[in-house]
């Protein structure tokens, strides 16, 4: 079986893209760096969430050191943005470039990313990224669009079978801000 690199920010997330990158024949190798999620406490809830649910399903998982300056650094003047907008297409490129770099020190030559999966996130803004970044360090880049198929509804239904944690916000500060 042919393994992949799934950059996921969350365990809900996750969960219905292990499922179906299995039956495309992958081997799930899961990469958890969200320098964007905000404040450090709910990084670690839903580090903790998926870390959890990697060793139920005995998949491996990694983190990447938490720094929220990287993000904070990479989206500077970009601050006001909507979301689906410049800071969201700059946070997507700043954490599937880590995740190919990563694969490539894995020896995995492809990544995909769980982020396609939600309804409040525009695909072809994140694929543009992933392939930014497959030409840029030569690993190749799968699109999945999650969603399809009714994938974020199973992910929810994962999620409760699980007793997981679901997080009410896309989760860097700019995004929380605008949910209150």
């Amino acid at each position: 079986m042919k393994k992949i690199l799934l950059h996921a920010c969350c365990a809900p997330c996750a969960s219905y893209p292990i499922i179906k990158l299995k039956e495309d024949g992958y081997e799930c190798v899961v990469f958890y760096y969200n320098p964007n999620i905000y404040p450090v406490e709910e990084y670690e809830i839903r580090r903790n969430e998926l870390e959890k649910y990697c060793k139920k399903l005995d998949i491996e998982f990694y983190e990447e050191k938490y720094n929220e300056d990287d993000f904070l650094e990479a989206v500077k003047g970009f601050e006001s943005e909507p979301e689906k907008g410049n800071r969201c297409s700059i946070c997507f490129n700043l954490r599937l470039k880590k995740t190919a770099e990563f694969a490539k020190k894995l020896d995995i030559d492809c990544f995909t990313t769980t982020l396609s999966i939600s309804p409040h996130k525009n695909s072809k803004q994140i694929f543009k990224e992933g392939n930014v970044i497959s030409k840029e360090t030569g690993v190749n880049f799968m699109e999945y669009n999650f969603k399809k198929q009714d994938g974020f509804k199973i992910s929810r239904q994962i999620a409760n079978e699980n007793n997981m944690y679901a997080q009410t916000y896309c989760g860097c500060r700019f995004s929380l801000n605008k949910n209150k």
